[in-house]
């Protein structure tokens, strides 16, 4: 078990939200990337950021987390992008499809 931890990486994030309770997931959105951009197409948000972490796992969950703490019926499709191309895509907190350049 131990060893050293992983570094930090950038990841892109592309994602599209839904919820029930739109304007409070709203408001996590633009808190969480205010240097991102969060735009509102028919009942979702697309979000496209630049994010720092050690994995898109966790990530992903820590997102979600913090969504569904604001609305518990958030749905999130995301698409995290490492610096070497390899594609993480989710449904929720569900790994569906890892794909490497």
């Amino acid at each position: 078990m131990g060893g050293r931890p992983a570094a930090e990486a950038r990841l892109q994030l592309s994602a599209r939200v839904s919820s029930d309770q739109p304007a409070a997931v709203r408001v996590v959105l633009e808190e969480l990337f205010p240097a991102g951009a969060v735009s509102r197409t028919g009942g979702e948000f697309v979000v496209e950021a630049s994010v720092t972490g050690t994995d898109a796992k966790e990530l992903n969950r820590a997102l979600l987390s913090r969504l569904r703490k604001a609305e518990k019926r958030t749905r999130i499709r995301a698409r995290w992008t490492a610096a070497d191309g390899t594609v993480y895509s989710f449904f929720d907190y569900v790994l569906k499809k890892r794909s490497r350049p």
